[in-house]
């Protein structure tokens, strides 16, 4: 795997150098548009549609347009941004773990020690299992703030990002306002059928079939003979690096965080 970031994560007076992976990964067979006729790619230009020219990527802004207004925002407006700067990860709260809702989780990290000495990453594990508790986290990744959940899984560090409360929609659906009656029997068949499946999760068990039979498909054209010879470059994404400051005494830091949290809550009280 290769880190896609690196940053600090900071909790009180607390740094904790850490690289960003992602943690998981699409297995779908890449698939490309093709002209039926005769094999050949199709692909998409980025075309102006005032002058009509192909433009780089590098001649590319971003804008946001309302009413009939556009405002365009450069590559230095959004650089500029202090947020996009940081390369901390904020913890702003811990809450418990059952307290957030698994329909917020979206993209998931790994999250590596980036230091000569993993102890204050391994004592954020610890803590986080001892309490039960899940970190809620603020960064900045690919020019968007974001929201996080940090947990752990095995012997790591997962970040997992959030969607913000005004992304989930509320569900409100008319045919479920209506007073439905379920009978016992009817309830305890369905408990009795739920009862036949029950099972332990195993999700090596399960195997995405269409995919499956994809490749198969795919393999079985190329044994017959059924290919155009093409040449394609891949062209590789550069890591993003950056820096994590780490705590020379990490017991100091410790004691002086949980002095100014408490200090806190009094003068808020």
């Amino acid at each position: 795997m290769r880190s896609i970031w690196k940053g600090a994560l900071t909790f009180g007076l607390v740094n904790v150098p850490v690289k960003v992976y992602s943690a998981t990964e699409d297995h779908d067979v890449p698939l490309h548009q093709v002209h039926d006729e005769d094999g050949g790619r199709i692909r998409y230009k980025r075309t102006c549609e005032i002058c009509g020219q192909v433009i780089a990527y590098s001649n590319i802004d971003r804008a946001y347009e309302d009413d009939g207004q556009m405002v365009v925002l450069t590559k230095d407006d959004l650089d500029a941004l202090p947020a996009e700067r940081s390369r901390e990860i904020d913890v702003v709260e811990f809450v418990p773990s059952e307290q957030v809702d698994l329909l917020t989780l979206d993209k998931a990290y790994y999250l590596e020690p980036d230091s000569k000495s993993p102890k204050a990453y391994v004592l954020l594990r610890k803590t986080l299992e001892q309490t039960d508790r899940t970190a809620i986290v603020r960064f900045t990744l690919r020019q968007k703030t974001r929201l996080a959940a940090l947990r752990v899984r095995g012997d790591v560090l997962v970040l997992q990002t959030l969607l913000w409360a005004d992304e989930v929609r509320e569900a409100s659906f008319e045919s479920l306002d209506e007073d439905v009656k379920i009978s016992k029997k009817e309830l305890e068949l369905s408990a009795s059928l739920v009862d036949s499946y029950a099972s332990d999760f195993d999700p090596e068990s399960f195997v995405d079939e269409y995919q499956k039979e994809l490749r198969t498909l795919i393999d079985a054209k190329i044994e017959a003979g059924d290919t155009f010879d093409v040449a394609e470059t891949f062209a590789e994404e550069g890591e993003a690096e950056g820096k994590g400051g780490e705590v020379i005494d990490l017991m100091e830091a410790l004691k002086a965080s949980v002095e100014k949290s408490r200090a806190k809550k009094k003068d808020a009280g």
